[in-house]
């Protein structure tokens, strides 16, 4: 009889070898450079992470555009910019862009660098040198001068907010060409030369009278042209009142330190602003952010906070109901209370990758109010959540639950402890899973446990939802078996199209090919 010892049946034996470390040191799957390119660019913020610092990603993600065809470099800059709401990233990748292919470049300019910050962004990589080139050169000079002359003159104004590099130094380095007497004088007032008065824009003209006292009606312009100014309470109230939903949001405690919320009234017409659907949907609010503001408005008037719950219900109320029975796990372990967007001195969130997760975990509870959810950190944590609470209070109470070391199999071994049936399967962590490495087998003990589970469920899907940039996964690709990066509402899409059985065998990177140029 051949040796029991030797040949014993292992679960999950048909399994794929692991083919790499993850950054905690488990064993993990490495993904191809595309998909890491794609993971990178939906996650990624250029800032350090609980693994891994700015650096590392930086030279990490140009080593990935240079190993990719450059068509999918323009892709990934697309996708991450108009589907995840990314900044840093898609102006990285262009940057590379203009000096891989320029011609690309110029195809995807425009819709990737759709807004004022965007272009600074790109322009201060540019300049820095880290992708490749210091100079701009002949074509994505071009590009920026387009990009001036696609704006009118209270637009370019508007987008002059904002330093390192200012609007005023891009007009510097790129002499975008005054088509009349009014650009010609706002590009003077812009970069500190001289300009004829009467000359300037409408708008200008109200901001300068309005510095200079000779008025006392307040300018149409973002609030942060004004604040170094002595406003009183009824300027700060028509800056509340005219501001941009996104400028709504992120600046209710400056509203309510300076008195705005003092007036009933204000206050009403402020709130149904808040939860006004429309708005919500043209901000391209990420969730997480509503659960940010709510999380920090503590000062606030309770007509304000209820406001944002009924915005996060509008922001979450697309996230479909997936057929079948759906179980989601979200990571609560220690590396996920790192902020979502990675550490940057004097700029860094208080929404952790936790905190993402569990809003993940409420969004599709709230949507599915049959599915499971089984919170993890070193093992499945017990906590009973009501699917008709609000996304707010269920993602709230996952968040306080006790934390540990990460462990991702620990839900799926946890559900084939009791044979349970499912169909569809997400898992929300930084998938840098460390506890369950230590075993024997060739797989990664996730691979392992998902194979007993398919077995039994042999119609069923898993999604690893990661949200940090790294190049890692304990799933490895196959037709059940989906990894996607990002923290936007496009997720849901795919995960809604993965699950239905409509996504083909190249699953994401496979979506992103599909973006026209």
């Amino acid at each position: 009889m051949a040796s029991k010892t030797l040949f014993q049946t292992v679960r999950g034996a048909l399994t794929p070898k692991a083919t790499a470390r993850n950054e905690a040191g488990g064993k993990a799957f490495a993904f191809s450079p595309r998909h890491a390119l794609a993971q990178y660019a939906a996650t990624g913020c250029l800032n350090s992470t609980y693994y891994a610092s700015a650096e590392t990603q930086l030279e990490k993600v140009l080593e990935l555009a240079g190993q990719v065809d450059v068509k999918f470099v323009a892709q990934t800059a697309l996708y991450a910019r108009t589907r995840g709401h990314m900044k840093d990233l898609p102006a990285l990748l262009c940057a590379a862009l203009a000096t891989l292919d320029a011609k690309l470049l110029e195809r995807v300019f425009a819709r990737v660098i759709d807004d004022g910050r965007m272009l600074r962004n790109f322009v201060q990589i540019v300049r820095s040198g880290a992708a490749g080139r210091k100079s701009f050169g002949s074509a994505p000079k071009r590009m920026i001068r387009a990009w001036f002359a696609q704006r009118d003159d209270a637009a370019v104004f508007r987008a002059s907010v904002g330093q390192s590099p200012s609007l005023a130094d891009v007009v510097k380095m790129v002499h975008p060409r005054p088509t009349d007497a009014a650009r010609t004088a706002l590009y003077a007032w812009l970069i500190g030369r001289p300009y004829e008065a009467a000359q300037l824009p409408p708008l200008v003209q109200q901001f300068e009278a309005y510095k200079a006292g000779q008025t006392g009606e307040l300018p149409d312009v973002p609030f942060q042209m004004l604040t170094a100014l002595e406003l009183d309470r009824a300027a700060w109230t028509e800056i509340a009142r005219r501001a941009s939903w996104q400028t709504l949001r992120m600046n209710l405690n400056t509203f309510a330190r300076h008195g705005v919320f003092e007036d009933a009234a204000v206050t009403r017409e402020l709130a149904n602003r808040l939860r006004q659907p429309e708005l919500i949907r043209r901000a391209r609010c990420f969730p997480y952010q509503l659960l940010q503001a709510f999380q920090a408005a503590q000062d606030v008037p309770a007509a304000i906070r209820d406001a944002l719950q009924d915005a996060m219900e509008v922001a979450t109320q697309n996230v479909p109901a997936f057929a079948g029975q759906v179980v989601v796990c979200p990571d609560i372990s220690g590396s996920m209370h790192s902020a979502v967007t990675g550490y940057r001195q004097g700029a860094t969130s208080r929404t952790r990758c936790l905190d993402v997760a569990a809003l993940v975990a409420a969004t599709v509870l709230r949507n599915n109010r049959s599915a499971q959810v089984l919170p993890f950190s070193d093992d499945v944590v017990a906590c009973s959540l009501n699917a008709r609470d609000s996304v707010m209070t269920n993602a709230t109470t996952l968040a306080r639950l006790p934390s540990g070391g990460t462990n991702c199999s620990a839900p799926l071994r946890a559900l084939n402890a009791r044979r349970a049936q499912a169909d569809l399967v997400l898992m929300v962590s930084d998938n840098q899973s460390w506890v369950d490495s230590h075993g024997g087998g060739r797989s990664t003990a996730t691979m392992q446990e998902w194979a007993a589970f398919r077995a039994r469920n042999p119609q069923a899907r898993l999604v690893c939802l990661d949200l940090q940039p790294y190049a890692t996964t304990q799933a490895a690709e196959q037709a059940d078996i989906l990894n996607i990066g990002g923290f936007s509402d496009a997720v849901f899409d795919l995960i809604a199209t993965f699950a239905a059985g409509e996504l083909q065998a190249d699953h994401w990177v496979g979506e992103i090919e599909k973006i026209e140029l």
